[in-house]
């Protein structure tokens, strides 16, 4: 007998896709607009995709892992699933929003869940300044670039850039340099989450840079805004005891 209410996606992958026919078959499956919960059968990155797809809906994201890292997921387990939705715990995080703009004079904008990335484009370090909130805090940043991660996002590109883990409530946003050369070291700063940090990118022609918001790039970039969007909330579903606040903090411990 079908459920209602649960709107299942999956990743191409052939164990996704293999979950996908099996929950279905139990379950049925509800079109998402008018559905109470969605279930993402992959792994983060089929996680972020979801999320952003489906950033117009008031329906929580419940992820199973059916692929690699799974940090945004839970356990898959095909049996359950009711109790397990009933039970989830949530966590509610808004997004980056990206603006830039181009040597061409091109304005993109984006949403990014885990990080704002610049990197350089070519085999020259890029050169960057840096202003927050309006204020200059670095005039040059020479280095292979530069993120902008939420707490949610910063266990992943942000953490293999040595970047801190932030928890949830921690209020602030993770500013780190990847592969600083001057000044010497430099990995980076918090800074306040409804703060606008700004990068200007110095001698584009000759040090070319990329923008990357959640894997959606702009070449080219001259200037890059990031602040937090506070309109847009997605809220996600954890087994109790696996939320998200805990596996940040787990992550610290490691």
């Amino acid at each position: 007998m079908a459920t209602p209410g649960i709107a299942f996606v999956a990743s191409p992958a052939p164990h996704a896709q293999e979950a996908l026919g099996h929950l279905v078959a139990r379950h049925g499956n509800a079109a998402p607009a008018g559905a109470a919960f969605i279930v993402a059968l992959g792994g983060d990155g089929f996680m972020l995709q979801t999320l952003h797809a489906t950033q117009h809906l008031p329906a929580p994201v419940y992820g199973m892992n059916r692929g690699t890292m799974g940090f945004l997921m839970n356990s898959y387990r095909p049996d359950g699933l009711l109790e397990r939705l009933a039970l989830a715990e949530r966590a509610t995080i808004n997004p980056l929003r990206m603006q830039a703009t181009t040597i061409h004079g091109k304005s993109y904008e984006a949403l990014a869940i885990n990080e704002v990335s610049l990197l350089r484009e070519g085999p020259q370090a890029a050169k960057l300044r840096i202003h927050v909130d309006g204020q200059l805090r670095m005039e040059e940043l020479v280095c292979d670039g530069a993120l902008v991660a939420t707490p949610a996002g910063s266990t992943a590109y942000n953490y293999s850039a040595h970047g801190p883990i932030l928890p949830l409530g921690a209020g602030a946003l993770a500013l780190t340099a990847v592969a600083a050369f001057r000044p010497r070291r430099w990995r980076g700063a918090l800074v306040r989450i409804d703060s606008t940090i700004t990068f200007e990118v110095l001698s584009p022609g000759k040090r070319p840079v990329m923008a990357v918001a959640d894997g959606r790039s702009v070449r080219d970039v001259l200037r890059v805004g990031v602040a937090t969007d506070h309109s847009i909330a997605h809220t996600l579903l954890f087994d109790p005891g696996h939320g998200l606040d805990e596996r940040l903090m787990r992550e610290q411990f490691n």
